[in-house]
């Protein structure tokens, strides 16, 4: 079975491979847009702090439970699950652990490739100059009459989803893998360019003291929360990507190690983009850091147009913006067109046309909630809201109890061999007790907050 599924889809060249597609699929726009407006809404260092220890301690053992599954099994999330269940004795309906990722993902990459495309147009606006000289109001109109055409939104949704299919269905070796390492090191190059011209403008200080000056009498529930669900999001857990990269990873490297370099440079990424945007912001006393998802599209264009060489400045970092965001789109595509590879007549030519005319078809809803084309009904927000509070944590809520209560102890032991004793016990409690009751916590907030709004 599991030499079947590597001539299948073929495995990572070598472990730094793995490591490139793996921190790719987490630095990608949840990183880079989400983060920062919930720094800025959430008040900035206790949030950060919150952030970083609820991906090591939490994020990092769901991350090698999923790693695992994958790589035991080398199948699609879906397969994966159903094979594992079949060696552990367990019922096949597990199996539907592997479908909520694989749609949860679906949903996520819907409204991910509309922001991708916002990322698209500011890039030629700030190259091309179009955004100079405005003032904030200004910025603001020019980003509510980009939701209003539907038209502009879907041309650059199409061309995302398009170049993202394009990557996968060329396969692990020549599309996946061949992508990943330029990508990776292109955005973390661009990163330090960035992070220099932060320094350059004077604002890094600033930047660094909003981020890491911590007063923990301004904690609160709800920064905890937050915290909390962007540590399970921005490392793409429940999605089923990690377990089909998983999947395709080396035999010999030690999983946990490799996993450890991912989530660092993940985190790494993420508070380094975090600078250069609060660097920007903070310097500017007219700016408020808690304008929230406008942040990206309308506060900062507009600090990028009144600085020296900020056109520049500007498309570099939305350049950044776009690399991310297809790095992870194509991490979000994988798990749907490897399932429909192993479990139908298509080849990965037609299950990446089929998986990604999905996500494009879903993501005409996030378009037209924008400009009344749905009336009242806000599709972007409910399938924000439900993949973010309720279908990502009961996945990796699933995934928790599945690895750390229902696979056979052997099985895993087996799998993670090359790791030490002592790490694996840490690994077991951690994905038995602490993530389950962190998660439900997780899902009890996200459910409260869904029967708010729609009930």
């Amino acid at each position: 079975m599991v030499e079947k599924n590597k001539r299948i889809h073929g495995v990572w060249d070598n472990h730094w491979t793995y490591i490139c597609a793996a921190a790719g699929s987490s630095i990608g726009l949840g990183a880079l847009w989400k983060f920062p407006y919930l720094v800025g809404e959430h008040g900035g260092a206790e949030f950060v702090l919150l952030y970083l220890l609820f991906t090591l301690v939490l994020g990092l053992p769901l991350l090698l439970a999923e790693t695992t599954l994958g790589r035991r099994a080398r199948q699609s999330p879906v397969n994966a699950i159903r094979y594992l269940s079949r060696e552990s004795g367990l019922s096949q309906k597990w199996a539907a652990l592997g479908w909520l990722g694989v749609i949860t993902g679906l949903l996520i990459l819907s409204y991910y490739s509309v922001v991708a495309g916002w990322s698209i147009q500011y890039l030629l606006d700030t190259a091309t100059g179009s955004l100079q000289a405005k003032n904030v109001n200004d910025h603001a109109e020019h980003f509510r009459l980009l939701l209003d055409n539907p038209n502009q939104m879907m041309t650059w949704q199409s061309a995302f989803i398009l170049c993202s299919v394009l990557v996968v269905m060329r396969g692990v070796h020549k599309g996946l893998g061949n992508a990943v390492r330029w990508l990776v090191p292109i955005m973390l190059v661009l990163l330090l360019v960035l992070i220099n011209f932060s320094y350059q403008q004077g604002g890094l200080e600033l930047a660094a003291r909003f981020m890491f000056d911590v007063d923990w009498s301004q904690l609160t529930a709800s920064t905890t929360l937050a915290a909390l669900g962007l540590a399970c999001f921005t490392l793409s857990i429940g999605v089923g990507s990690m377990m089909a990269y998983g999947a395709y990873m080396p035999d010999h490297p030690p999983v946990a190690r490799n996993l450890l370099v991912v989530t660092l440079i993940g985190l790494l990424v993420a508070v380094g983009f975090g600078i250069v945007v609060f660097s920007i912001v903070t310097s500017n006393p007219e700016v408020d850091t808690s304008t929230g998802p406008g942040l990206i599209f309308v506060t900062l264009p507009w600090a990028f147009a009144n600085m020296s060489g900020g056109l520049l400045w500007g498309a570099l970092f939305f350049l950044m913006a776009l690399l991310a965001a297809w790095s992870s789109a194509i991490s979000l595509l994988e798990p749907a067109v490897a399932w429909l590879v192993e479990s139908t007549r298509c080849n990965r030519f037609f299950a990446s046309l089929l998986a990604g005319l999905a996500a494009w078809a879903l993501g005409l809803g996030t378009i037209f909630s924008f400009n009344r084309w749905l009336g009242d009904f806000n599709f972007y927000g409910m399938v924000d809201t439900l993949t973010s509070s309720l279908l990502l944590p009961v996945s990796a809520l699933l995934i928790a109890i599945f690895v750390g209560w229902r696979v056979r102890s052997t099985l895993l032991r087996e799998e993670l061999h090359t790791e030490p004793h002592w790490l694996y016990m840490i690994w077991t409690g951690l994905i038995k007790f602490i993530c389950p009751l962190a998660i439900a916590i997780i899902l009890a907030s996200g459910i409260y907050q869904l029967s708010g709004e729609y009930l």
